[in-house]
């Protein structure tokens, strides 16, 4: 199905949206209110079209003429059917955007938002039509990591949700519902429970900032990265997850009795972190590893798309 969309903004996701969206066929307009970013996302695009070429997750980066930069918002909002807003992290920024652009698409112009953590029934509150608003939170890089939370306010039509799920999964991505609003939405609640413990395994002294790193990337991220904790308990018990959580419940429930407390985020422990990891790599070397890991995700999106013929499950 055709789409015409809009993404505002051309930073590092906003850029990502684009191709995403393009990739998939759609006609989008990209507007930033800066010629600069503009600019850079231009060429920021075309390498990330090069390198998606490159490894076989499209024919070619012909897709690019697709997105049309646009320095004028009311032209990237002409006739467009969607809006993926990827402004500034704040609320009173979103406010102030959304009811600009509540003021300059049709009635029938679904606006999402990429927040990582606002939510809809505050961004949208004050609007004269927030039913047709939500949020719409990928993951970076979302044109190499497909998930993406569809979050809607109470005000959010049940209507606009499907829209935004059947518009999402023409795009190639697969979309979550998330049924009731909570901070941090789905991904980051279980990102933070991971980070949480992490945080106080590392800093109560119990393993290195390095073996807890391999402890999930050669361990339980292995499984991860094709199934769900849910199923992966599922399997890890000859009766399914009813016989697990009989042999294994009382453990997980002891150990939730010692995770009450928050770990410490505070400078010091930071400052101890950030010492354990510039050891493992430079700060003179984020960049380059930045780029290592996107052509890993490229090489496993390769996999999986290869692997899905023989996956019972798609």
């Amino acid at each position: 199905m055709s789409h015409h969309v809009a993404v505002i903004g051309a930073g590092l996701i906003g850029r990502a949206w684009a191709i995403v969206f393009a990739r998939a066929g759609f006609e989008v307009a990209l507007y930033d209110i800066s010629p600069d970013a503009l600019a850079k996302a231009g060429e920021s695009i075309e390498a990330a079209a090069a390198d998606l070429a490159a490894a076989g997750l499209v024919a070619d980066t012909a897709f690019t003429t697709c997105i049309r930069r646009e320095p004028d918002l009311a032209a990237a909002l002409a006739g467009v059917d969607y809006v993926q807003e990827c402004g500034p992290e704040t609320l009173t920024a979103k406010q102030a955007l959304f009811a600009e652009l509540e003021r300059a698409v049709t009635p029938d112009t679904i606006l999402g938002s990429s927040t990582s953590g606002i939510l809809a029934s505050d961004f949208a509150a004050k609007l004269e039509h927030p039913e047709r608003c939500l949020v719409a939170h990928p993951v970076n890089p979302p044109y190499l990591i497909p998930l993406v939370e569809l979050v809607p306010a109470p005000a959010t039509s049940a209507a606009v949700v499907e829209r935004v799920r059947a518009l999402m999964a023409d795009a190639g991505q697969v979309p979550i519902t998330v049924r009731r609003e909570i901070s941090g939405f789905v991904l980051n609640r279980l990102q933070g429970a991971l980070l949480n413990e992490a945080m106080r395994l590392v800093g109560g002294g119990y393993v290195s900032a390095a073996d807890l790193d391999d402890t999930v990337k050669h361990g339980l991220g292995q499984r991860w990265s094709f199934m769900g904790p849910l199923e992966t308990i599922d399997l890890n018990a000859p009766g399914g997850i009813a016989d697990y959580a009989t042999r294994y419940g009382p453990l997980y429930a002891g150990m939730a009795e010692t995770q009450a407390e928050a770990p410490d985020w505070g400078a010091a422990a930071m400052a101890e972190l950030e010492r354990a990891r510039r050891e493992l790599l430079a700060e003179s070397e984020l960049a380059a590893r930045q780029e290592w890991r996107d052509r890993r995700l490229m090489a496993l999106a390769v996999h999986k798309r290869d692997m899905q013929n023989i996956d019972p499950t798609g």
